[in-house]
């Protein structure tokens, strides 16, 4: 499996703030843009409902990784995160495979056992079994991956003599960056997935929990040295941080969620000159990030071509 270490992807914008609404041609082309600037992967979000008062229109996450796949061929595809336990484990194992054959194995999953109940009730889905269906979702899609044929009986599930065929392009496994923040979900990231994938974290909260998952994979049995990491990171280039904050901190409020007793925090965004935004990014590396997913301001063009030109050479040059 390939190491992450030093690449940089970009987040797309697949939800908005109602009454606007996301604009799937415009995915596609920022797709195809972001490829031709050299970011290295391209990552969506993923929910089926969000939201009430406000709310917030999505397209549904593979669905657009799909059509981006179609006219790109280079940049690795994510989702930042795909809420596991709202899908059918066999069903997802199918598409997930089939869209990495047509990608030419250029997926790369964030999964997470989701936080908004309201869709759960909607979809019939246990709220307070999220953990478990994860786990039993993982193990499935895992072994209908990697086995010639699986028998099985899980929760929901009775399998017997299944064969999936083709398996992912990538082999031996799909890589599955996990999601999350409490001490389970660092060790399920750390022994049941290939890493960890965060969001909106500043440095020493990232090493604190970085930290304890290469505890949970010494302890399973796992190397921690073979463990991969990304974090999301919002960010605004400007004259100056004290030139771009109030506008920044204004779209954090509106339209980012920062979950209860976690480390998540406005305090991770990156504001700035280039220099400025250099500097704050570096400290990211210097606590072990791999993989750093830039969250640009309002998803503005102007922000992702300079990220691509400005900030990326001299991270890369570090």
């Amino acid at each position: 499996m390939t190491l992450l270490s030093n690449t940089f992807g970009i987040a797309a914008r697949n939800f908005t703030a109602y009454p606007e609404m996301p604009d799937a041609k415009a995915l596609v082309d920022y797709g195809v843009r972001v490829e031709e600037l050299g970011y290295d992967s391209l990552w969506v979000w993923d929910h089926i409902l969000l939201g009430v008062d406000p709310h917030f229109p999505i397209l549904d996450s593979l669905t657009t990784l799909t059509a981006i796949a179609a006219r790109t061929s280079k940049i690795k595809l994510g989702t930042g995160i795909l809420v596991l336990p709202l899908r059918n484990p066999v069903a997802l194992a199918k598409q997930l495979s089939s869209m990495d054959q047509f990608s030419g194995g250029r997926l790369l999953m964030g999964m997470a056992s989701g936080w908004y109940k309201r869709e759960f009730d909607a979809m019939g889905i246990p709220f307070d079994k999220r953990g478990k269906l994860m786990d039993e979702n993982l193990e499935i899609m895992r072994r209908l991956w990697s086995e010639p044929m699986v028998d099985g009986k899980y929760m929901a599930h009775d399998i017997s003599a299944a064969v999936m065929y083709p398996k992912p392009a990538q082999q031996p496994t799909l890589p599955i960056l996990i999601g999350g923040y409490v001490d389970r979900v660092l060790q399920r990231a750390a022994t049941v997935g290939d890493g960890w994938l965060t969001y909106f974290y500043p440095p020493e909260a990232f090493a604190k929990s970085w930290a304890k998952l290469r505890n949970f994979a010494k302890e399973g049995g796992k190397d921690p040295d073979k463990l991969l990491n990304a974090s999301q990171l919002p960010i605004m280039i400007g004259p100056s941080k004290a030139a771009v904050q109030d506008e920044m901190n204004e779209w954090l409020i509106k339209e980012w969620d920062f979950p209860e007793h976690s480390d998540c925090s406005r305090e991770s965004a990156i504001m700035g000159n280039v220099d400025e935004c250099v500097e704050q990014l570096k400290a990211h590396q210097a606590v072990g990030v791999q993989k750093i997913i830039f969250v640009p301001y309002k998803y503005r063009m102007d922000q992702v071509e300079l990220i691509a030109k400005e900030i990326i050479p001299r991270l890369r040059a570090k």
